[in-house]
């Protein structure tokens, strides 16, 4: 008989260890609870009336979007843009450009050398330096093979359609939430149409907002790089270690500033402690467990609610309700009229 409870016990250890090690570990980092995003930034600029008084460049009628269909190949830096429609006897079919097209390399004739296009804002950069009559030479790819041609621009009659928004974010060493500069920031920060990277929303905790950034800031250089898109700010935060810090050029209104922004890490905390079957203690956010002898005795609270168990079978708790806790009358201070300006009264018939 005692051979049998030994053996049962044995079992009841090994079930407990093996249930505890089942449990699959979390994939995904938890978002962080201290980032803000203020509301005001939730949506873009109003700034439409400006963007249409921009000047408009010279015209191709080819419009281009990132050569990557995914986020995960967009990190992975896709090279070149991919054609998405080449408007109708416009210069670029004329040109035998077409949709599917890889755009590599434009060279426009005030450029300096051939000028590599990894993002649709460098493109709209080329076609905004143009002018009437100007020619474009282009390097693309199609079907695996790579050509040329030639683009000789003509006069823009209409400003493009505006460009939507996308935001990004970084949790791991930074803590920063990104958008896409509208054309007026993007322009304003010498970039083309498409680039720079507004801050939208910090960590309370972020190095970057100890080393003085701030939300509405548009990032134009980061380690070197020409901020193309938002997604260079993540490439080069990701290709660092936590402990590297990040050259920034940052626009802030009419200013230029640098800044020497450092990296960090995730905090790391004990979440589990296991001893089958007399003891596990679990904390995971804002709940926290714990259970004694085989669940004879548990607790389980989050920030809401908590409950007891005792013998398995009986179980009590409580939390919150769906309404706050009235105020004693005289608890509360009431508005008293400001004091008055003596000198004015004074001055008052």
């Amino acid at each position: 008989m005692t051979t049998i409870r030994l053996a049962a016990l044995a079992g009841t250890l090994l079930l407990g260890a093996c249930a505890a090690l089942s449990r699959p570990l979390p994939e995904a980092q938890p978002p962080l609870a201290d980032m803000e995003e203020p509301l005001a930034l939730m949506e873009e600029p109003q700034d439409e009336e400006a963007r249409l008084a921009l000047p408009v460049g010279g015209f191709t009628g080819v419009y281009v979007k990132t050569g990557a269909e995914t986020l995960d190949e967009l990190a992975e830096g896709a090279d070149g843009v991919l054609v998405e429609r080449v408007v109708e006897n416009s210069p670029g079919a004329i040109a035998g450009l077409a949709e599917g097209d890889l755009l590599l390399e434009a060279r426009g004739p005030r450029d300096a050398g051939p000028v590599e296009l990894a993002f649709p804002s460098r493109w709209r950069e080329v076609e905004l330096a143009s002018r009437e009559g100007d020619e474009i030479a282009v390097l693309y790819d199609r079907a695996g093979a790579e050509r040329e041609t030639t683009v000789r621009v003509v006069r823009r009659l209409a400003p493009p359609d505006r460009e939507a928004g996308e935001r990004f974010r970084e949790e791991k060493k930074v803590g920063i939430v990104v958008r896409t500069a509208t054309e007026v920031e993007a322009r304003g920060a010498g970039l083309g149409p498409g680039g720079g990277a507004v801050v939208v929303g910090l960590s309370k905790a972020s190095p970057w907002r100890a080393a003085g950034l701030r939300f509405g800031d548009v990032i134009v250089e980061a380690a070197g790089r020409r901020v193309e898109h938002p997604q260079v700010v993540l490439d080069v935060i990701r290709a660092r270690d936590s402990d590297d810090r990040v050259d920034l050029r940052v626009r802030r209104g009419e200013e230029d500033l640098a800044v020497d922004a450092p990296l960090s890490r995730r905090q790391s905390e004990a979440q589990e402690v296991s001893v089958p079957p007399l003891f596990g203690w679990e904390s995971k956010g804002e709940r926290s467990s714990w259970s004694f002898l085989l669940g004879f005795l548990g607790y389980e609270e989050t920030a809401a609610a908590w409950r007891g168990k005792f013998l398995w079978f009986i179980t009590f708790g409580g939390g919150d309700v769906d309404a706050l806790e009235e105020v004693e009358s005289s608890e509360v201070d009431t508005l008293a009229p400001a004091p008055a300006d003596e000198g004015a009264a004074e001055a008052r018939p």
